[in-house]
């Protein structure tokens, strides 16, 4: 009784779930870039001494619907599969229950469940795991930053286990042919960077571990950068047997400098080449074109005031006309004679008539001047 209530209870205490024929631990995520290597975790806590025969390791996604062999491994051989091979390899020990797989040089459709499972030796349950991996985009492998900056170059190894960081290094490459410099060495165990000064050399005192090692964490960051500091920096971190590498190169340019701008330095500029042809080209139309704008604002004034005086005159000679059309009258002197009047010998009342005339100004001065009188009226007649 208690042998089959210490089989029940120790898988829940382990964070297990009992299926009919498998263990299952609950899923775990880890998130990589594309380009990065990582490290799938498959450990069974099995504290008896049982024998595992076999692993597997199955990929699924959105994408497929049917799950797809990774690798597997059986009698103390591994065989990668599909287009996974020649990308990953079985790095735990067998003999401890460890399945683990590392998958290298990450790509965007390795994102879905990787799920591995143990089987031992005369036994029927199944260990299985299952591991959710996303992948993001690749990051920078070039930097370009200036002298005198300072830069953080990344290094991270990824990994669903705890596993401790026994060694971290840098070196540095300028890509001629000379030997690595080294950058950084660091040990855990001694707490702080290690290395011989002479291999040091000019990076002494310039670089600083800022990374986390107990995340597998091996940044650094590079200060007071000069000319001389580009090339290919190469960052290498061991976990146990496994070594996970990374290159970054880095371009050091120099600043631009500050140029304040003024007049006296743009004059050069302005004056020399296409620019002074245009200056020139625009002075000599400038001066041909002037007279020509002269004469057609000359001749466009002279035909407004020809318009004008023209618009005076007639307005002068309709006034004229019409002063003397005010004055001038014919007359008409009409005598009416009756028979019986004539024989009474009566005179009658003289009747005048004044009728317009539209006489010319030239025809005026030719008038009788013993028709008109002194006031410019028309003498008057009396019939008796």
């Amino acid at each position: 009784m208690f042998y089959l209530l210490k089989v029940v209870l120790m898988p829940v205490l382990l964070g297990y779930s009992l299926g009919l024929n498998d263990l299952t631990v609950s899923a775990v995520e880890l998130t990589v870039h594309v380009g990065d290597s990582a490290l799938l975790g498959c450990v069974s806590q099995s504290t008896g001494e049982k024998h595992v025969t076999k692993v597997d390791w199955m990929f699924s996604s959105e994408e497929h619907t049917k799950d797809e062999y990774v690798l597997f491994y059986y009698s103390n051989i591994s065989v990668p599969v599909g287009h996974f091979q020649n990308r990953v390899r079985l790095v735990g020990d067998i003999l401890h229950h460890d399945g683990s797989l590392l998958l290298q040089n990450v790509k965007e459709t390795d994102q879905g469940n990787f799920t591995c499972e143990i089987r031992f030796q005369m036994e029927s349950l199944v260990f299985k795991k299952v591991v959710v991996l996303n992948v993001l985009p690749e990051e920078p492998k070039e930097l370009m930053v200036h002298v005198g900056d300072s830069t953080r170059m990344g290094c991270v190894f990824h990994s669903t286990e705890e596993k401790h960081v026994s060694r971290v290094d840098w070196t540095f490459s300028s890509g001629e042919p000379a030997k690595e410099e080294i950058v950084l060495c660091y040990q855990p165990k001694l707490r702080a960077p290690k290395g011989h000064p002479q291999n040091w050399g000019r990076f002494w005192n310039r670089v600083n571990l800022v990374g986390d090692t107990s995340r597998n964490d091996g940044s650094i960051m590079l200060h007071g950068l000069k000319e001389s500091d580009g090339g290919n920096y190469t960052c290498s971190i061991y976990l146990g047997n496994l070594t996970f590498r990374k290159t970054t190169v880095l371009q050091v340019i120099l600043k631009e400098p500050r140029t304040l701008v003024t007049p006296v330095a743009l004059r050069p500029e302005i004056l020399d080449g296409n620019q002074l042809v245009i200056i020139v080209g625009i002075v000599c139309a400038t001066i041909l074109l002037l007279p020509v704008l002269i004469l057609i604002v000359k001749k466009a004034y002279g035909n407004k005031s020809s318009v004008t005086s023209t618009t005076l005159v007639k307005s002068l000679e309709n006034t004229e006309k019409a002063r003397a059309e005010k004055h001038i009258y014919s007359s008409i002197t009409t005598q009416e004679v009756n028979d019986e009047e004539e024989s009474s010998g009566k005179s009658e009342a003289t009747y005048m008539t004044m009728n317009p005339v539209w006489p010319s100004l030239k025809s005026a001065p030719t008038s009788p001047p013993d028709q008109r009188s002194t006031g410019g009226m028309a003498k008057t007649e009396q019939a008796f």
